[in-house]
């Protein structure tokens, strides 16, 4: 992950970047982000049924101990078997 705060040095960093994944990643690609500055990490627990029933129990801060991931987490249910 690489922050590039001047558009000055923008080009010169997508290239050192693509030049990194490839040597680790076998993969040149790179995905541009806007940077937020202080971001909050907010985690929700939805449970669902076959029925359309769907309930949201809680959310929970979590920056302090997330910081720099983000992750989207969905969970089948046993009898869904897919």
């Amino acid at each position: 992950m690489r922050v590039v705060h001047s558009p000055d040095v923008l080009e010169e960093e997508i290239k050192i970047a693509k030049r990194e994944a490839l040597k680790s990643f076998g993969n040149d690609e790179v995905l541009l982000e806007r940077w937020l500055e202080r971001p909050r990490h907010v985690e929700v627990q939805v449970f669902a049924d076959g029925f359309g029933g769907v309930v949201s129990l809680w959310e929970r801060d979590c920056s302090v101990q997330r910081r720099h991931q983000s992750k989207l987490l969905f969970r089948r249910t046993i009898r869904d078997g897919s």
